[in-house]
């Protein structure tokens, strides 16, 4: 397999806070990956640092051997923490911005997945459910055919059923040779979606393995292990 994403001693401080703490990683493609840690962990700032939202303070970050700029961008789907959609448009619309901006983004696909989730395109998206805009953003993120997908607590404040279905759709619309990276801390709801998982708490990385490694060897689930490690 060949690596999509490597970084070396990658630090980031904020003032004198520490987010990222000379880390040392490597992300093969064709992989689902969990970056998993407590809130506060230095998830959020890592996923920055790839699309170019952060600049580290020490260290170096490559996505596909390049420094994150715009030709990183081309190749890098990423689902922000937080919805940052167009409320005033409507779902149709969002499809048509995207489709401009993004080469790679398919309207065919985005269209096939707002009809297995019962979601009518005609609809402004001020007036879907808080579940419904995830569902939508997840989407339109999907729907490009890029080479690694980023995103982050993507079924963090839904309910169960809404999890499901974006985990559904997460797993059934991706290009098999792409790599996905999924921030979360709610680790029993996504363990069996995932390849491999890297254990990250206060900017340092406490343990990374395939998870199929973790059951086999240590006999435990990921979040069994989860647990153990991080004491919750």
């Amino acid at each position: 397999m060949s690596t999509i994403f490597e970084c070396k001693n990658l630090t980031k401080t904020y003032g004198k806070k520490i987010a990222l703490d000379h880390i040392n990683l490597s992300l093969e493609s064709g992989r689902i990956i969990g970056l998993l840690g407590p809130n506060g962990s230095g998830k959020t700032t890592l996923i920055k640092l790839i699309n170019g939202l952060l600049t580290p303070s020490e260290g170096t970050l490559l996505i596909n051997h390049m420094v994150p700029g715009v030709a990183t961008k081309k190749i890098v789907s990423y689902l922000p923490e937080r919805t940052y959609l167009d409320e005033t448009q409507k779902v149709s619309d969002a499809i048509a911005y995207f489709a401009d901006f993004y080469e790679d983004f398919d309207p065919s696909r985005a269209k096939d997945m707002l009809d297995k989730l019962n979601i009518n395109p005609s609809l402004r998206i001020k007036t879907l459910s808080k579940g419904t805009k995830e569902k939508v953003q997840l989407i339109l993120v999907m729907s490009r055919r890029a080479k690694l997908y980023c995103l982050d607590e993507p079924i963090a404040g839904v309910d169960p059923a809404a999890r499901d279905y974006i985990l559904n759709t997460i797993i059934n619309n991706y290009e098999e040779d792409a790599t996905i990276l999924f921030s979360t801390h709610l680790i029993s709801d996504v363990e069996n979606i995932l390849d491999h998982v890297i254990f990250i708490q206060n900017g340092k990385i406490r343990l990374q393995a395939d998870v199929d490694d973790i059951r086999f060897n240590q006999k435990k689930s990921v979040d069994e292990l989860f647990r153990e490690v991080f004491k919750c």
